[in-house]
């Protein structure tokens, strides 16, 4: 049973990305801790399929299918979760993609794609939440961005250029948000999800399997989601990087 003194008890945390990998993998480990979830993605009987296992153990849970890309759809998440909850308290911008490739590959198609979900989205996810968490004074935004976000990988350069705007929004939203709002990086390595399915270049996706046969669970990023947010109202986790122990790069 929780612990209803639990300081993640009662949260409304939105989660984008959530019908799967580290999205799912964190909804399990916030119900457990007694949050209330709004869960986010496309695949809208992954989430339902999701949200009916939660609330079976009595979990709290708003499924909206969204697209990050459109801001309509953010707003209309986020206007959903207030509705629902009064409040938010956390959006875990985790939505994202890699479909790595060479630059010379010129996958132009794809650079679009990333670009709008993993910059975009997060901008579309701040721009939706941050007059709400003014308004209650107290809020906290989680961004995922990647070990990609800190250093640079052939065949990876438009991924990481996206993983590096992800900190310098989650750095600029630290900066301006001041002494109630709350900002953390979340940079993980090589981690089992479903983001190498995304990869079309046949070079890139040998390199990333091979890279990601030390890859760690995905409750392992969520345990660092879970202890960024269960910090104190004045404790502000800026920067959090994981990676599996025999990850070398």
């Amino acid at each position: 049973m929780t612990d209803r003194n639990d300081s993640i008890a009662n949260k409304v945390v939105i989660i984008t990305g959530a019908s799967s990998g580290l999205g799912e993998a964190t909804a399990r480990r916030l119900a457990g801790r007694g949050a209330r979830l709004v869960l986010a993605a496309r695949r809208e009987d992954r989430l339902k399929k999701l949200a009916d296992d939660l609330q079976s153990g009595g979990a709290d849970v708003l499924v909206k299918s969204t697209d990050v890309t459109d801001r309509k759809q953010v707003e209309a998440l986020v206007q959903a979760a207030k509705d629902k909850f009064g409040r938010v308290d956390v959006l875990i911008n985790n939505a994202g993609l890699m479909p790595l490739a060479p630059l010379d590959a010129l996958k132009v198609d794809e650079w679009d794609k990333m670009v709008d979900v993993n910059i975009k989205g997060v901008m579309y996810g701040i721009a939706a939440v941050l007059p709400i968490m003014r308004e209650q004074h107290s809020g906290h935004v989680i961004n995922l961005s990647s070990v990609a976000g800190h250093k640079l990988f052939p065949g990876a350069a438009v991924y990481c250029a996206t993983k590096y705007a992800v900190r310098a929004l989650s750095e600029g939203l630290r900066m301006e948000a001041g002494d109630e709002i709350r900002s953390t990086n979340i940079s993980p390595g090589a981690v089992a999800t479903e983001l190498t399915s995304t990869i079309t270049d046949p070079d890139a996706k040998a390199s990333a399997e091979e890279l990601y046969k030390v890859a760690i669970d995905a409750d392992a990023v969520a345990r660092a989601i879970e202890y960024a947010i269960e910090q104190p109202a004045d404790v502000d986790i800026n920067e959090i990087i994981l990676r599996p122990t025999a990850q070398e790069l």
